[in-house]
């Protein structure tokens, strides 16, 4: 699943708690792991783009950069893909390096038990609970009360959503509609054209994240107002 690219108004924000919660899980892990997690955090910093969701590097570069040979950069880049956290989106081939994504709600999910090593306000933010200021024109809703469940994956996601935080779900999540689930992709309607825009800017990495959780093979979300 690939989460909104960290662009526009909030990116630098974001890319540090991107880069934030790689260190807090690093620093909970033995040294072999941190060591492995610091040389992904050396290629995002260096030679990742973040509006093209692209890391192109070759193996010689990769290998000049973490101070090792090539081989073991071969098999560092391959227990990457095999955690999920980057993903090959073209192959390498004569005179033309591989390319590869980063699939930044695995990530999150993965490095979610250190987030309280940072702080409240840290996990508050990256769960989508802290308010944001437009929530201060939205008028609180009575509560709602927890979706029934029929076995569909948005109802599942629904549940959950519930249970984490009533509140944010009586408000944003409760009136989203299902529109279709096809290729990856987890398409939801919103039922303004603002309502849409607030969940997209402010909750889509909480639901990304939960879908990610029940369904590794959902890897957009997609909100329509």
């Amino acid at each position: 699943m690939q989460l909104p690219r960290p662009v526009g108004r909030e990116a630098a924000s974001r890319k540090y708690d991107i880069l934030s919660a790689l260190m807090a899980h690093a620093l909970s892990l033995d040294p072999s792991c941190q060591k492995q997690v610091l040389r992904l955090m050396a290629l995002v910093t260096s030679r990742y783009n973040w509006q093209r969701d692209e890391l192109s590097v070759g193996q010689t570069e990769i290998a000049r950069l973490w101070c090792v040979d090539e081989r073991t950069v071969k098999r560092e880049m391959a227990r990457l893909r095999a955690k999920g956290w980057l993903v090959l989106k073209r192959q390498g081939a004569r005179g033309r390096v591989s390319s590869y994504g980063l699939d930044l709600a695995r990530m999150l999910e993965d490095t979610r038990p250190a987030w309280p090593n940072i702080g409240p306000d840290f996990v508050e933010r990256l769960s989508g609970r802290a308010a944001p200021e437009a929530a201060d024109n939205v008028v609180p809703l009575r509560a709602v009360p927890a979706p029934e469940t029929d076995g569909s994956l948005w109802s599942r996601i629904q549940g959950m959503l519930h249970q984490d935080d009533p509140t944010t779900y009586a408000a944003w999540f409760h009136t989203l509609q299902e529109v279709e689930l096809e290729a990856g992709c987890l398409t939801l309607a919103a039922p303004t054209r603002f309502h849409a825009s607030y969940v997209e800017a402010h909750l889509k990495v909480r639901l990304a994240v939960a879908a990610a959780r029940l369904d590794p093979s959902v890897r957009t979300v997609r909100i329509t107002g």
